[in-house]
């Protein structure tokens, strides 16, 4: 993970854009195109103003694409999901509770949940690792098996410390993990052009991900988070996502897909 923490980071400061402009905006999206399948992702249901579906998964996973309106910036549109997301995290009562009801043959099951969210986290900071090297096209060296144990850049921009027992704290641009034993928070957004306009001079678009994968989220979940992708001025795709197990990395590539299908990036 390190090395490609190091060269991405680097090979961040090397992109340029080319300089054209289109001279008509894209038409804004007024509802959802919901296809009936989207690899794992078998659609459920959808709102009779296509404005909302529903995704689920054998392993019982949801995912819940919406159109979202914009008027304040995209980030402030984005803020009640996110929130949403959280209230699916226990209180300490909630949890106290919980873990008093449970049976002792629980035990093992507590541990096994335990160790779902190291991988999920590990699988969290792995995400964000992809997102960096496809942000860095051009870098072809590859990993340097047995190079440092411990990984730290601190320079203007790029801030990273990562360890070999699947800790990491990453910071470069907007791209941001804290990941370790107990479960990871990843938070990513970056702008992007929309479809259509691959030389234009502004980027229009954006990319966001919101992963949260912890041992205490309510209802089983192991992680919960979105993906969004859309215009800056909206409407937004918005794809909230619930993992029932810490593999959730193949439904994100999934979801990723729905989202850009939707969102025009």
């Amino acid at each position: 993970m390190k090395p490609l923490l190091y060269l991405s980071a680097c090979g961040l400061a090397l992109m340029s854009v080319a300089a054209c402009t289109p001279s008509a905006a894209p038409t804004a999206r007024a509802a959802l195109d919901c296809p009936a399948t989207q690899g794992d992702l078998d659609r459920t249901s959808m709102a009779p103003d296509r404005k909302s579906c529903l995704y689920t998964t054998r392993n019982g996973d949801q995912v819940s694409l919406r159109l979202i309106p914009v008027s304040a910036g995209y980030q402030a549109a984005l803020q009640p999901v996110e929130q949403e997301l959280q209230g699916e995290v226990q209180t300490d009562q909630e949890a106290a509770v919980a873990k008093a009801a449970a049976p002792a043959a629980d035990t093992k099951a507590t541990a096994s949940a335990s160790a779902d969210a190291a991988k999920a986290a590990k699988q969290a900071a792995d995400d964000a690792v992809g997102e960096l090297k496809d942000a860095d096209d051009g870098d072809r060296d590859g990993p340097h098996p047995g190079r440092n144990e411990h990984a730290r850049i601190d320079l203007p921009g790029i801030h990273i410390d990562a360890d070999d027992d699947g800790k990491a704290d990453v910071n470069v641009g907007m791209i941001h993990v804290n990941a370790g034993e107990n479960g990871a928070v990843v938070r990513m957004s970056r702008d992007v052009r929309l479809r259509g306009e691959p030389f234009s001079r502004d980027k229009r678009g954006f990319r966001a991900t919101y992963i949260l994968a912890q041992d205490n989220l309510k209802d089983g979940w192991k992680a919960v988070g979105y993906e969004a992708a859309g215009p800056k001025v909206g409407p937004i795709t918005v794809a909230v996502v619930k993992s029932k197990t810490g593999e959730h990395h193949d439904i994100f590539g999934d979801v990723k897909r729905l989202v850009r299908r939707n969102g025009g990036v």
